[in-house]
């Protein structure tokens, strides 16, 4: 017989309202006028919180922005690995992993860029750029597991998954901000056939 887990107390609650409140809040602000343009006290005041409230759960802008955006970046993560199940081509099985990813980076181009910058110089002993850096892990595992069913034989699945996670990266944060989707995505694959094909 397994026991049924208490439901969370009001105090897990109230935290948990405020921290939709804040990711809510910063979400909307961060979409309207990008991260830069953005102040924490807009923030706070927005999810109807005060700022030393607001720093419990992100004490930097940049982790207020890793917290709204590792969201955001998960979901498109599941999205591709459920659309690359259907795919047999090891180009675009990956492609389709990589295309959501692409979507979501390029939403607000600012905002994409700032989030690939905190990942790479964020203090890795927060928890969101944690939370980050194990969405890049997860995305590579899935690379990896979608290289080896579609192109067994080609090289070591993990080597060539990390390498598709650099050009993607590097693809998301050179391109010049007006820079399309479809432009950024044809690249991408360019340098999948060169690697997979």
């Amino acid at each position: 017989m397994t026991a049924t887990p208490a439901p969370p107390g009001r105090r897990e609650r109230n935290k948990q309202e405020k921290l939709d409140r804040i990711v809510a809040a910063a979400s909307a602000l961060f979409a309207e006028r990008g991260v830069d343009e953005v102040t924490t006290q807009e923030v706070a005041a927005a999810a109807d919180i005060g700022a030393g409230t607001l720093f419990f759960y992100a004490r930097t802008k940049g982790e207020l922005l890793l917290m709204v955006q590792n969201a955001l970046y998960a979901d498109a993560l599941d999205e591709g690995r459920e659309a690359a199940r259907r795919i047999d081509d090891p180009v675009d099985a990956v492609l389709a992993i990589a295309d959501p990813i692409i979507h979501c980076n390029r939403a607000q181009v600012d905002n994409g860029r700032a989030y690939l910058r905190e990942m790479v110089f964020g203090d890795p002993t927060e928890p969101h750029h944690a939370k980050a850096l194990e969405i890049v892990a997860q995305t590579e595992q899935a690379m990896a597991e979608t290289i080896a069913r579609t192109a067994a034989g080609v090289g070591d699945p993990a080597v060539l998954a990390h390498i598709v996670s650099a050009i993607l990266f590097i693809a998301m944060s050179a391109s010049p901000a007006a820079t399309s989707v479809d432009t950024i995505r044809e690249d991408v694959r360019r340098q999948l056939d060169a690697l997979l094909g």
